[in-house]
């Protein structure tokens, strides 16, 4: 299958990363206290939100393709504890970096692989969650490649992948042709070149549009010399839109699940007033499918870098039932569970902190990802939740607390009854499942 995949490209970046592995983090370095990066890289994540029930991540098996010097294939290991991790690259040092740094860090239930993506089935393994993060830009078939993970990937399972944004990276684009002509990437790109591209940068005037829309004065630093070879010298590098991401998972037989970051891509949050939006989009906006509103986002405001997304098999009709189509049964026999990022000490500590001081508790902050603004919640609220920080509960136990921490209604004094209790339950918990900060399962 190489020989129509352009193998004297691939032979460039495996060059380019063979001699510079990427990201270059430290060996002691962890992600284990970053909880927006676990949050993004649980699987529990993006499971829960296609089929509305959460998993036990142990014994999962979970790929990371193009894993590069294993800084993601750590932090997948963190946020999954239990699961098996597989690591392939094209570069046999990226490999060997990669399971020394997951050995160094107590994780035995790896394996590494010096593998083209082309070639994933020759492991003779399936896998639940495929991990493909800052690779498919690069590769001269990324369409190929989909349908490669596509046929290793579990009925259930879930790809994580991106590319990039031909719109917000343009002038990277234009940077990288520019300095293809002067010849700097004719070989693999070294300490000179990377000195050459410094000094040319350094020399336009502050103005110049190239300048303004590509340069960093932190380029100049030695720790992030790997970012002028990973922007301005980037072999392979491709940009993409919308359309043309949702056309190759057409062209894929895969379904679109969800952007990773999705509150970051949410156009009525580009207007001042996102409840009186202009007439004319008022009317058409809720028309659009979610390829359209991206689209629109991304025309209006291309901020994001990648087109980071979740997506997997058709899956027809196979798919949870939202939360704001549940039955009064559903709610009756339905369960909590907080979500696996905030299931540490130091939340739950904050928590009590905060029902014993009579203060407001922000949820949010932990996790911020999927948030616009702070998420508060009074402080006899946040007490109805304390029992998830000990495991899944009931959403009946959670009704039973919220008489017992509520029970008198604060302007009549009167008792609050079982209906009006689970009422206000159902409220909480639709507004923290909004953000995933707490799962329901029927």
């Amino acid at each position: 299958m190489m020989e129509c995949q352009q193998p004297e490209l691939l032979e460039k970046i495996r060059q380019q990363y063979e001699t510079s592995p990427y990201p270059q983090a430290a060996l002691d370095d962890s992600p284990k206290d970053d909880l927006n990066a676990l949050f993004i890289h649980n699987i529990v994540t993006s499971y829960y939100l296609r089929y509305q029930k959460v998993i036990d991540t142990k014994g999962k098996v979970i790929l990371d393709a193009g894993c590069g010097s294993g800084w993601k294939s750590l932090m997948l290991a963190e946020a999954n504890l239990g699961a098996k991790i597989v690591g392939i690259d094209i570069s046999e040092e990226s490999v060997k970096l990669s399971r020394y740094r997951l050995e160094h860090h107590g994780f035995d239930h790896v394996e590494f692989h010096t593998l083209s993506i082309y070639d994933l089935q020759n492991l003779g393994m399936e896998f639940d969650y495929i991990n493909c993060d800052e690779m498919l830009y690069l590769l001269p078939d990324p369409v190929a490649a989909l349908k490669v993970m596509k046929s290793v990937l579990k009925p259930e399972g879930i790809i994580r992948t991106n590319l990039h944004s031909a719109l917000q990276r343009s002038g990277f684009f234009r940077a990288q042709k520019l300095f293809q002509i002067m010849g700097l990437t004719e070989s693999n790109p070294g300490d000179l070149e990377v000195e050459i591209v410094l000094e040319i940068m350094k020399a336009l005037k502050d103005g110049i549009d190239l300048k303004v829309k590509t340069w960093n004065s932190n380029f100049e630093k030695e720790e992030t010399k790997q970012s002028v070879l990973m922007n301005y010298l980037l072999q392979g590098d491709n940009g993409f839109t919308i359309p043309q991401m949702f056309d190759m998972l057409q062209k894929s037989d895969i379904e679109f699940i969800s952007m990773v970051n999705w509150r970051l891509w949410e156009v009525t949050d580009l207007f001042k007033e996102p409840e009186n939006l202009p007439i004319f989009l008022g009317m058409n906006l809720p028309e659009l499918d979610i390829e359209q509103r991206l689209h629109l986002f991304e025309l209006i405001h291309p901020i994001n870098r990648l087109l980071d997304f979740w997506c997997g098999h058709p899956q027809q009709g196979k798919l949870g039932i939202p939360v704001s189509q549940w039955s009064d049964t559903d709610w009756f026999n339905g369960k909590v569970h907080l979500h696996p990022q905030l299931q540490n000490p130091k939340a739950k500590e904050d928590l009590i902190e905060c029902i014993e001081k009579q203060q407001n508790f922000e949820i949010s902050k932990y996790i911020t990802l999927p948030a616009a603004m702070p998420v508060y919640l009074e402080s006899t609220v946040a007490a109805c939740l304390l029992p998830l920080w000990h495991g899944v509960q009931p959403i009946s136990s959670i009704v039973k607390r919220w008489c017992e921490t509520k029970p008198k209604h604060p302007v009549t004094l009167e008792s609050v009854s079982e209906k009006e209790a689970w009422n206000e339950v159902k409220k909480l918990l639709s507004k923290l499942e909004v953000f995933l900060y707490i799962l329901l399962e029927p």
